[in-house]
């Protein structure tokens, strides 16, 4: 029992203190622990850190994954203008209609549109990448346990195979993937983008701030509902106050 209530104090303290334990799939080894400044109950996200995620995600992983339950006016959440946003959003094409004649007809996007998926349907998918579906991102960060950690580590995690492991024909060796083998080819390369605001663009750099940008976009209000759970909080402190006062006064004679 002692053990017990020792290990509850050093779990709690330790969630108290931010630290978070790691976490190993079955047969592979632990996956390392980050800070993510967004993940405490007041925590914030990171604009700078969101702004070139989306950068990373327009440029190398929009080709392949979607991020369909997200729209381009989201983006004046982590820090763009209208502007900005039209701008980002008329880059792409998508289809609309019917016309007066009844045909279907291809447009710029706008702010309100989501935003615009790689492939038609996910036939064309699996055909442009030898039978693996690509999949959306939209919750990707919310898909598992350690999803965070985990997203981060596995763009960090390709390898050379070591000797006397065969790769299957288009896998690829990741050592935080289950089984060690992906079919997703190494998407990070160090300065395989130029960041816009100067930052060196390295490969952990990197999958830190596409993580970042995916677990917002997993929850594009969250900081949001954490204010209004913040002043509900506060509201209930002070009627909990206001209804002890109360009960004082009223019964002070009994």
């Amino acid at each position: 029992m002692k053990r017990l209530v020792l290990f509850m104090l050093l779990v709690g303290g330790a969630s108290l203190l931010g630290l978070k334990p790691t976490y190993a799939a079955q047969g592979s080894i632990p996956i390392p622990a980050q800070y993510w400044s967004f993940e405490s109950p007041l925590g914030k996200f990171d604009r700078s850190a969101l702004q070139r995620g989306l950068q990373i995600y327009i440029e190398i992983c929009a080709s392949c994954h979607s991020l369909r339950h997200v729209r381009y006016q989201d983006l004046e959440f982590i820090g763009y203008s209208r502007e900005d946003i039209q701008r980002i959003a008329r880059d792409y094409e998508v289809q609309d209609g019917p016309d007066d004649e009844g045909q279907m007809y291809q447009r710029p996007a706008l702010p309100q549109d989501f935003f615009v998926e790689p492939f038609a349907n996910a036939q064309a998918a699996r055909a442009a990448n030898g039978g693996a579906y690509p999949p959306d991102l939209s919750l990707i960060t919310l898909s598992r346990r350690n999803a965070l950690n985990y997203t981060a580590a596995l763009l960090q995690g390709y390898r050379d195979a070591p000797p006397g492991v065969r790769l299957t024909e288009g896998k690829y060796y990741n050592i935080y993937f289950p089984g060690k083998q992906i079919g997703m080819p190494p998407p990070l390369l160090d300065d395989i983008i130029d960041y816009e605001d100067g930052t060196l663009a390295s490969v952990d750099q990197m999958a830190l701030d596409i993580t970042t940008f995916l677990a917002w976009a997993a929850e594009p209000k969250a900081e949001k509902r954490k204010t209004i759970g913040l002043q509900v909080v506060i509201f209930l402190f002070f009627l909990l106050l206001l209804v002890l006062a109360s009960k004082k006064r009223i019964w002070k004679n009994i």
